[in-house]
């Protein structure tokens, strides 16, 4: 393992049932691939001390937590201080994934942006990224973001970016990050790779999203974190970098970003 070239995950969910019959097997092979670091997202905060409990049994794992924005209007809303407590824990390294989803969910855009801002000020007073899932919301996305963030700075991912130029453009002027998926790698997400190359290097993450979205050869199968690789090679051609060039790049703006990540790991 350590004479592969390494890269995170940035964006995985490990708790899912998919992959409940083979977990010590999904990270061993992510380890083999090279995927040194994986973060499991936790959707629903009923399901924390799952999520907790996996990031506590394998070394390579943190998480995160917070409300999808497709269960706000069934989940409790969540406080800013109970989000802070579960920073407390230090394999805890990110505040949602939270956001806007308005492609399944736009009946809920109400209780979506009541529960958007209380992860945004979590997010500020942890110093932790936060984590946004935006779909088919750019404009109120865009509206939202900018607007908390001159209520008072946060950092924050835009987690499998796929929407337009616009909502990019808004998201790196105030300073955040955009993470490639397996999207980037469909023949017919051009727009997704030009929105990427357009983006500064030092801004760009990598991730799954597993079980979902699993890249080019695997496509329509289960996504695992060892995809990671694929959809990085992708990248790497993007940016038009030797793929070890492109990892080392985005290692480098996840330790920035996942600071709490970098410094558990340094202190390991």
């Amino acid at each position: 393992m350590t004479d592969l070239i390494q890269i995170t995950d940035s964006h995985c969910h490990l708790d899912f049932p998919d992959f409940d019959d083979e977990r010590d097997a999904i990270v061993a092979r992510a380890l083999e691939a090279g995927v040194t670091r994986m973060v499991t997202i936790c959707t629903k905060l009923r399901q924390e001390p799952q999520v907790r409990a996996i990031a506590e049994k394998y070394a390579p794992v943190f998480y995160a937590a917070g409300i999808h924005p497709m269960s706000a209007a069934d989940e409790p809303l969540v406080t800013v201080d109970e989000l802070t407590a579960l920073a407390e824990h230090p394999k805890f390294v990110g505040i949602g994934e939270t956001g806007l989803d308005y492609h399944y969910t736009a009946d809920s855009a109400d209780i979506q942006k009541q529960s958007l801002p209380i992860h945004i000020e979590a997010a500020r007073r942890t110093g932790l990224p936060l984590i946004i899932h935006s779909r088919d919301a750019d404009e109120d996305m865009a509206d939202i973001l900018s607007a908390e963030h001159r209520n008072g700075a946060f950092s924050c991912v835009m987690h499998c970016y796929t929407s337009g130029p616009e909502l990019a453009k808004t998201a790196l002027e105030l300073g955040f990050y955009l993470s490639m998926s397996g999207i980037a790698t469909f023949p017919k997400s051009q727009e997704v790779r030009d929105i990427f190359a357009n983006a500064p290097i030092d801004r760009v993450l990598v991730e799954t999203d597993s079980p979902y979205l699993a890249p080019k050869p695997f496509r329509g199968k289960r996504n695992e974190p060892g995809y990671t690789v694929h959809t990085a090679q992708v990248g790497a051609e993007v940016f038009g970098l030797a793929y070890a060039d492109f990892a080392a790049r985005t290692q480098a703006n996840f330790d920035r970003l996942f600071w709490k990540a970098a410094k558990y790991e340094a202190a390991a």
